[in-house]
């Protein structure tokens, strides 16, 4: 089955910003325009649209309404397709705040917009936001079958630090380990 990826155009107007590090009219590579906009139900279409294009077993649009209702960071990186085009969303986040800590819950790139630094960049802002709300550490799980996530986050800094046996579908009849992992925000080891 061949999956066609198409950039995904988003919803209504973008004035709206958050208090995520990225200038309004931050520049890539490339020459496009990036931006950081709060996740919203109008944005939920688009963003599960991508989702499913990301993942096996991507997240329904509920979990992501659900986030939103929580009150649970769900931001959007916006850029443009090519220098000068109509803003689409390059990638988003979800994160859960605890007590001095962070949890990222969903991370993801579209995928015609992978292996551009997207994912770092999302990082960086996630960093940058969690250290402003006081967290000392930042926590994940990832696939253990992952290997292009499993190097990004070690390279960026994160450590395993267990395995939580079975966590992740596979199939209607077998389950994937998936490796916890932690970034310390303070300098401290996790």
């Amino acid at each position: 089955m061949t999956t066609v990826v198409r950039p995904v155009p988003v919803a209504g107007d973008r004035a709206r910003t958050g208090a995520w590090p990225l200038p309004d009219e931050a520049v890539a590579g490339e020459g496009r325009r990036l931006r950081f906009v709060p996740m919203g139900e109008a944005d939920l279409d688009a963003v599960h649209e991508i989702e499913k294009q990301a993942h096996s077993h991507p997240w329904s649009r509920r979990h992501f309404a659900d986030s939103i209702a929580a009150g649970h960071p769900a931001v959007l990186l916006l850029g443009e397709a090519d220098a000068g085009g109509p803003d689409i969303v390059l990638g988003y986040l979800v994160a859960m705040p605890g007590f001095e800590e962070v949890h990222l819950l969903n991370i993801t790139v579209a995928p015609g917009y992978r292996r551009q630094g997207f994912a770092r960049l999302l990082l960086d802002a996630l960093v940058l936001w969690s250290r402003g709300q006081g967290a000392h550490q930042l926590w994940l799980e990832v696939r253990q079958s992952n290997a292009p996530a499993r190097h990004l986050y070690e390279r960026y800094g994160f450590a395993e630090v267990a395995v939580r046996k079975g966590y992740y579908p596979v199939s209607s009849h077998q389950r994937e380990d998936a490796i916890v992992m932690c970034l310390p925000l303070d300098g401290a080891r996790p």
